[in-house]
């Protein structure tokens, strides 16, 4: 009975992946892409992604500009919440149409025929153009990061430390795109292991330095101040203490991004109408858990926040690799555990970008297999290993450009970054107000739904995007001037207008939304 055990696994596992490819045939596509993604692989590439480490750690300054450890500390569990509020409309979307093209494919399918292409037009793009902002904005905080980590094992910026050009940063840049669009090149088996690589090394890191970082501290914060602490000296000239609160949530949502990767690799998923759902999910309540104890323990490290913003400090101002530094400089006479630890930090994003890839690629693939893009026949092509190679290349190509914005105006380049949080959450939002709204009665669940309650969540999701769209559009320094303009809403009203006038002039004569390429 034992050695019959093997053959049953295979006939469940060819069982499961006839049904996925019948489900995909209903909903227009031959299967084209290998499905052998695990539930566990579909997790482990959206959790990397979202990617605590990369997140909270390079907008962690942020953070302790506006409020400090109450906006972190309380803000999180909040921006957590709602966040889960809006991943579970998206998993009960996704369940129900499970296939790479994700959000605009959704939005097209909950609109019907007579507001499907528009809708679908609008929310691929927002889609696509905001995944390829991720991309950049991680790829460039990790260029930033190794900036800070040779200014630091060099003698830090008061001790004569090399300083890189925003020539070289932009170098580094595209060497990682260019690393993580080979390691995408590979068969998916492979990237599955990487996959959970970056999985395992985001759990065990954020564990090992929420509790090494305050432990070799010689300064620790007391609980009074990290729970009860608002900063409001931010030397932005706002002295609201709801503004201030209002605008340090963008640490914690910025982080909380990019969960519609497990969407977008459904195609490459085993049951993909209820692991799809299940990625979504546990990668964002997994990462609010360990989120929450990684800002908890590192903030104990922190004790003179003025200090730690400073632009003259060792890190030149980048306040998690002076905690950092400072921690084993002061216990041991040298920085070089801080320095080892921001490496730990570094290998995160690393594999945060290359699940971003990962995910831009297939939406990418998706997007041009409807011919929604330009030279659409190219970008949808797979090699023999059954990977978008095409599509891999574009995403790296088009977050590298990007990046370049950063050396003609640094506040270019946050402007177009900015998309990489609201524009994304805009296109998480629009098929989720379809489905409440067009499709309220319409919509037909798949094996993971809300029952009664999808539209009640379904409605607090819309008004919760609403809402930060807002919010993060909001000044964050007064007196407003070119340098202090917050571009957000520019950058998010151009990529509307861009993407409505080419609807109105073009696209609106043969973009059809999806459509099916099985043959009659």
């Amino acid at each position: 009975m034992e050695d019959d055990e093997p053959c049953c696994h295979l006939l469940l596992d060819n069982e499961t992946i006839i049904s996925d490819d019948s489900r995909l045939n209903q909903l227009g596509y031959k299967q084209e892409l290998s499905r052998k993604l695990s539930a566990i692989s579909n997790f482990s590439l959206t959790f990397s992604i979202i990617s605590v480490l990369t997140g909270l750690n390079t907008t962690y300054g942020t953070g302790l500009t506006y409020g400090g450890p109450v906006t972190m500390v309380y803000g999180w569990p909040i921006v957590g919440i709602f966040t889960l509020i809006v991943g579970l409309s998206m998993a009960e979307i996704c369940s129900a149409y499970p296939t790479s093209g994700g959000l605009y494919f959704w939005s097209a399918k909950l609109s019907g025929d007579d507001w499907g292409p528009f809708a679908s037009w609008i929310t691929g793009w927002f889609n696509i153009v905001g995944q390829w902002a991720v991309t950049t904005s991680i790829d460039f905080s990790l260029a930033q990061l190794i900036e800070v980590i040779i200014l630091l094992s060099t003698g830090g910026k008061n001790g004569g430390g090399y300083e890189a050009s925003k020539y070289t940063i932009i170098g580094f840049h595209g060497g990682i795109l260019l690393l993580h669009a080979i390691i995408n090149s590979l068969p998916i088996s492979l990237l599955s292991f990487f996959g959970q690589l970056a999985a395992a090394w985001n759990i065990v890191g954020v564990f090992v330095l929420m509790i090494l970082i305050p432990l070799v501290a010689t300064e620790r914060a007391s609980a009074k101040f990290v729970f009860t602490h608002f900063n409001t000296d931010n030397g932005e000239g706002i002295s609201s203490t709801v503004y201030i609160f209002v605008l340090g949530l963008l640490m914690s949502q910025y982080t909380l991004t990019g969960y519609d990767a497990s969407a977008h690799m459904t195609e490459e998923t085993k049951n993909a109408d209820q692991n799809g759902p299940r990625g979504i999910i546990s990668a964002i309540g997994i990462s609010i858990i360990v989120g929450f104890g990684y800002i908890l323990g590192i903030t104990f490290a922190v004790t003179n926040i003025p200090f730690l913003l400073d632009e003259n400090n060792d890190a030149g101002g980048y306040a998690i690799a002076e905690i950092f530094y400072l921690a084993f400089k002061n216990r041991y006479g040298s920085g070089v555990g801080g320095i080892i630890c921001l490496g730990i930090v570094g290998v995160a994003i690393f594999f945060c970008g290359m699940s971003s890839v990962t995910s831009n690629s297939r939406m990418a693939y998706a997007f041009s297999r409807d011919g929604a893009m330009p030279f659409s026949s190219l970008w949808h092509k797979v090699n023999k290993q059954e990977v978008p190679i095409n599509a891999v290349w574009l995403s790296a190509f088009i977050s590298f450009c990007m990046a370049l914005t950063s050396l003609g105006s640094i506040v270019a380049f946050n402007a177009m970054v900015s998309i990489a949080t609201i524009g994304l959450y805009i296109a998480y939002a629009l098929p989720i107000f379809f489905r409440v709204t067009l499709a309220r009665k319409s919509f037909v669940p798949g094996p993971f739904n809300l029952g009664r309650y999808g539209i009640l969540v379904g409605w607090v999701a819309v008004i919760w995007v609403a809402t930060i769209s807002v919010l993060f559009s909001l000044p964050v320094a007064y007196p407003i001037t070119i340098e202090t303009l917050n571009y957000t809403p520019v950058a998010v009203g151009g990529l509307f207008i861009l993407t409505v006038s080419s609807w109105i002039l073009r696209a609106r004569h043969w973009f059809r939304g999806p459509i099916t390429n099985i043959d009659a």
